[in-house]
């Protein structure tokens, strides 16, 4: 923790930590190496320009909530601050990872991941990946569990992983770069992610309304920028509502327009089966 801060202004840094970079170089790497082989597989197809934008900025997201003053803010200052960081590890890092990859890419893993979803069974449902995904959120913000990961560095590391993979588990129903067997159909992908997004935004709430500090670790670390703890909290839960109803509306535009595309498509499709069938000789 900081130490005291009497002129109010916090001691910002970069973490230029091996355990940190390391990962993220080693996902780079492995990033460009499919997506050079895909692109020369497949062309713009197997993997576009727009999939590899969607990777830089995962890895921007990434850098941001780890190796960014984020971090230390986070973990030394402000509750706000470490919600900055949980929404860029479960949420948004998760989601432009996901939108990163082509079937094409995910090719040498596909089989796996079908072996996987039949020896999961009822598991590997789109609710499963919704229900953990919630369920690692509030678990994690229970006071005894927040203050643990801020003041012990593995259970940290622990929260951070736990947060980017329940955000992999909620996304990949709606992505799915390998197509799945269970599927969300019709309504369902808007019914998701309204359940998922309304979901969270109910804790967030609870903290931006909340006139008591509830994470006394966070009472105990040095004030800056003129915020009480309870104002920080406060803070903290508008970040935390603001991202899931921006999210949720973006989310929804692009689900819309994706089905009144295929809904053009099937017209098309239906139209030129009735022009080919009105051409054949009686």
């Amino acid at each position: 923790m900081a130490g005291d801060n009497s002129g109010g202004h916090p001691e910002l840094h970069w973490l230029p930590d091996p355990a940190v970079l390391a990962p993220l170089a080693l996902m780079v790497g492995i990033y460009v190496w499919r997506f050079r082989a895909s692109r020369r597989e497949a062309g713009p197809r197997g993997a576009s320009t727009v999939q590899a934008a969607a990777f830089a900025a995962c890895m921007v997201a990434m850098l941001a909530a780890l190796a960014s003053p984020i971090d230390g803010l986070g973990d030394d200052y402000l509750f706000s601050a470490h919600m900055v960081q949980h929404v860029l590890l479960g949420d948004i890092a998760p989601l432009l990872l996901l939108l990163s990859l082509s079937r094409v890419m995910m090719r040498p893993a596909t089989r796996r991941l079908h072996s996987l979803e039949r020896r999961l069974g009822v598991i590997a449902n789109p609710l499963t990946g919704l229900v953990l995904w919630l369920c690692v959120m509030y678990l994690w913000h229970v006071p005894a569990l927040y203050d643990a990961a801020v003041e012990n560095p593995l259970v940290h590391l622990l929260e951070h992983a736990s947060f980017f993979g329940a955000g992999l588990a909620l996304w990949w129903a709606l992505v799915q770069p390998v197509p799945m067997r269970r599927r969300l159909t019709g309504m369902q992908p808007l019914a998701y992610i309204a359940a998922a997004k309304a979901g969270l935004a109910a804790l967030g709430l609870l903290l931006a309304w909340s006139a008591d500090a509830i994470y006394p670790y966070y009472e105990r670390t040095p004030r800056i920028w003129g915020l009480s703890p309870v104002e920080d909290q406060n803070i903290g839960g508008v970040i935390m509502m603001v991202e899931q109803s921006f999210t949720l509306v973006l989310v929804m535009v692009f689900l819309f327009m994706r089905m009144l595309a295929r809904s053009e498509a099937d017209e098309r499709r239906r139209e030129r089966l009735e022009d080919e069938a009105a051409r054949r000789p009686a």
